[in-house]
């Protein structure tokens, strides 16, 4: 089949994502095994993950954050992750009031306490907002951890920690920051796992586990 520029692009944007993840493994796999046994030592002491991202970024902290309060691979307990993009009535409220670079700060005002992590999402690690709710965060004593594109930028510099994915386009930080929330996913299980705490399991015969639904009481009529 005859190549054309489609190709050809379509052929760059897979060798860089391929070069972004071999940057990732080479460099990124001890921090998440780290952040994943620091969650793991967090949430089930009664702790809570508090994500952020704008666009892309933010369906990227909301599937963490579903992971968690969900589940990643195996049955487990559930634990407390907030996606503050989600909470849209308070987005709005304060962006109407405040401004747009407090959508997130004054989120982690309210829900963020010592001990907490908040976990900040960026491509290009300059977003204002994401800024605002980094330096609330450290002023509460809440850990403030940055998945950003390139380095240097001054949402890493913000952050306690931060990992800075290696790729020339948007697109593939992003697609990168997939594959870095599903390691921390892993790390995160295996942790609880090592420490016991993988309290419930999937049935026999592979079906997915569901809590009983309580009795509601007698019915009207």
């Amino acid at each position: 089949m005859k190549q054309t520029p489609v190709h050809a692009d379509a052929h760059a944007h897979c060798q860089s994502l391929q070069d972004a993840l071999g940057h990732l493994r080479a460099t990124g796999l001890d921090r998440l095994a780290r952040w994943g046994h620091r969650l793991a030592a967090v949430l089930p002491a009664g702790g809570r993950l508090l994500a952020a991202g704008n666009g892309g970024s933010a369906a990227q902290a909301q599937h963490l954050t579903a992971e968690l309060v969900g589940r990643y691979r195996e049955e487990r307990a559930a634990y407390s992750a907030i996606a503050l993009h989600a909470e849209t009535s308070s987005v709005t409220a304060i962006g109407n009031d405040y401004g747009f670079e407090h959508v997130f700060a004054r989120q982690v005002a309210a829900h963020g306490r010592a001990g907490d992590v908040l976990l900040l999402l960026s491509t290009s690690g300059r977003s204002t907002n994401l800024l605002s709710a980094a330096m609330t965060a450290r002023a509460a004593g809440v850990e403030v951890w940055a998945l950003t594109g390139p380095d240097p930028n001054p949402l890493a510099e913000a952050a306690d920690q931060a990992l800075c994915i290696s790729a020339d386009t948007a697109a593939t930080v992003q697609e990168t920051h997939l594959v870095a929330v599903h390691l921390l996913c892993e790390s995160f299980d295996a942790a609880l796992a090592e420490a016991g705490r993988t309290t419930v399991s999937r049935p026999a015969g592979g079906k997915k586990h569901r809590p009983p639904v309580p009795a509601l009481g007698r019915r009207l009529r």
